[in-house]
């Protein structure tokens, strides 16, 4: 299918709220159906959280003051959701029926979604929460994956944004049913914003499990780094950890996709 496919599709529907997270997949989407619409039919919505890392919310704001967006940034209340806080093998799904509920509760619009046809090789629990929300996901009906859209925002002119890493919330980093906790998910951050400083990987992922934290990065970035430099951020890693993770050990592995989530589907 083809950008035209997409256009098409949206222009199509009646007023929209876009759900934006500050990925490439719905920052595009914000991008395309705002610059096709009329503010008055399309308004986009940002939650914040303690999972949601800093810089994804500075890069909804500068998109939207540099396209115009009407923005309204939510707190969408998974943290207050025990179901959530628990991380079973379907957090997302609680964490998406807190997002779209809220979305709903504050317009009438449609909602739509960035999800794309990539997203349907892996188990998303948080579709199920979209179906019951009745969300669209454009991409999804124009049969568009990951790469077409990352071709579509550089068509629209978005710089880096089309080459943008993929990066899930920081709650995905936590093993399943250890229990998601803020502090824990600040110190996450600050340990990936660490290593990013200091070795500039395609790809960097602090992983809190049972046995430990473990540090993943793309095998390039993981050969380079020499193994006193490893220590050394291992130990400036630890230093970072709240008392909840006192004691863990901190190594480095290679990148697993998803490794954090353990447990069969409910």
């Amino acid at each position: 299918m083809t950008q035209q496919t997409l256009e098409t599709l949206l222009l199509s529907l009646g007023p929209s709220a876009v759900a934006v997270s500050g990925g490439v997949d719905s920052m595009t989407l914000a991008v395309l159906a705002n610059r096709l619409l009329s503010r008055e039919r399309v308004t986009m919505m940002h939650a914040v959280s303690p999972a949601v890392p800093p810089e994804a919310t500075e890069r909804v704001c500068h998109w939207a003051a540099i396209e115009g967006w009407t923005l309204r940034v939510l707190d969408a209340g998974e943290f207050a959701d025990g179901n959530y806080l628990a991380n079973p093998v379907n957090r997302c799904f609680f964490c998406k029926s807190n997002l779209y509920g809220t979305i709903a509760g504050l317009t009438d619009r449609q909602i739509l979604s960035g999800a794309n046809t990539d997203d349907l090789d892996e188990y998303r629990p948080g579709l199920d929460a979209a179906r019951e929300q009745q969300v669209r996901h454009p991409y999804l009906e124009a049969g568009i994956d990951k790469k077409a859209v990352r071709a579509i925002a550089s068509g629209l002119g978005l710089g880096d944004l089309a080459d943008l890493p993929a990066s899930p919330c920081l709650s995905s980093r936590v093993e399943t049913l250890i229990a998601i906790d803020p502090e824990m998910l600040a110190a996450i951050h600050a340990v990936e914003m660490l290593v990013g400083r200091h070795l500039a990987p395609k790809t960097v992922r602090c992983r809190v499990r049972q046995s430990g934290v473990v540090i993943e990065l793309d095998s390039e970035s993981l050969a380079k780094a020499g193994e006193e430099e490893r220590s050394a951020l291992s130990r400036s890693a630890a230093a970072l950890l709240p008392p909840s993770l006192a004691g863990k050990t901190v190594r480095f592995d290679t990148y697993r996709n998803g490794s954090a989530f353990i447990g069969a589907r409910p």
